[in-house]
């Protein structure tokens, strides 16, 4: 078996900005109720003319490019997303035929929120595995075309966006593992707790619920999550939860006690775009240059099916 890196990352949002004052216009809400209640100001919006997969193409050839590669290098295409309305050409198949790949495994996976650090465990699986040489892993959601746009407690929350990340193997000599092994699970019983369901679908969630369970339960699991990567907590140089709610990252982040970390919030400028948050805060922070080049980083991931999966890696 060989090992894994992330070689290049990438991430895109579309240009329309929808802000507090707008959602005010639609819904009984105010700047002041959202930034209070959830920490957004600012979510970005796709057009009807922008699919989930235009979302993702774009994102993932940006990682392509950090990596110093070309489309025809990749062999496996993995996009986690829970908002692509047809069920075949499958996302990443299209995102292959945008990208003009040759002939790469093209796999969707939906754990909703959870779907980007599923997928890239599934990808280093596959890499380590000797299935894959290079893997493009993608979290893309167009969660406004599954908002509920009469429901302030929910339509306030989505944004739509992607990341990506390119995996690609390694001789396996380094001492410290580049991608960490995964924790991951669920609990199926409270699947209810947030759902996409319905014709057309909509988004929907029990937002106590959820906060109760992220705040009390996910702490100690995204510890374990450093234990496995042989760290601590104070070891982080950063840390990225799923951007669902500031009230639900500033806690948990806390609880895991890593206080040399620094925190991601692109909550509050992207909203809650599912799938594409965990892959999209990581790239800004390394864009932006607040993560150094192969400092430790926690990806803790959360939410639909109350699945949860997380992994150390180390940053390009």
């Amino acid at each position: 078996m060989t090992g894994t890196r992330i070689s290049g990352l990438g991430h895109y949002q579309p240009a329309k900005v929808l802000t507090n004052a707008d959602l005010a216009a639609l819904v009984d809400t105010s700047d002041e109720w959202i930034t209070s209640r959830v920490g957004i100001r600012t979510r970005h919006v796709a057009g009807p003319d922008e699919p989930v997969d235009e979302l993702a193409a774009h994102a993932g050839a940006k990682a392509i490019a950090a990596a110093g590669l070309s489309p025809a290098d990749i062999d496996l295409v993995l996009v986690a997303t829970s908002t692509a309305i047809d069920r075949s050409p499958n996302t990443a198949a299209r995102v292959a035929a945008r990208l003009g790949m040759g002939a790469p495994a093209t796999l969707d996976l939906n754990v909703v929120c959870a779907g980007f650090t599923h997928a890239l465990a599934t990808a280093d699986h596959a890499v380590r595995a000797g299935s894959a040489t290079r893997a493009l892993v993608i979290g893309a959601d167009k969660m406004s075309e599954v908002a509920d746009w009469t429901d302030r407690t929910t339509c306030v929350l989505v944004g739509d966006g992607a990341g990506a990340v390119v995996v690609e193997a390694t001789d396996g000599t380094e001492a410290t593992p580049a991608i960490g092994p995964v924790l991951w699970g669920s609990v199926p019983e409270m699947g209810h707790a947030v759902r996409i369901e319905g014709t057309p679908p909509r988004f929907a969630q029990e937002g106590q619920t959820v906060y109760r369970w992220a705040t009390t339960q996910l702490p100690p699991i995204a510890r374990k999550v450093c234990e496995r990567a042989g760290l601590t907590p104070e070891d982080l140089a950063a840390v990225v939860l799923h951007q669902a709610n500031l009230r639900i990252i500033e806690p948990v982040a806390q609880k895991i006690g890593a206080v040399n970390a620094v925190v991601a919030r692109d909550v509050t400028e992207s909203g809650n775009t599912s799938a594409a948050s965990v892959p999209m805060a990581l790239s800004k922070l390394v864009e932006r240059g607040e993560i150094p080049s192969g400092a430790p980083a926690l990806l803790f991931a959360f939410g639909g099916n109350l699945s949860y999966a997380g992994q150390v890696v180390r940053v390009p």
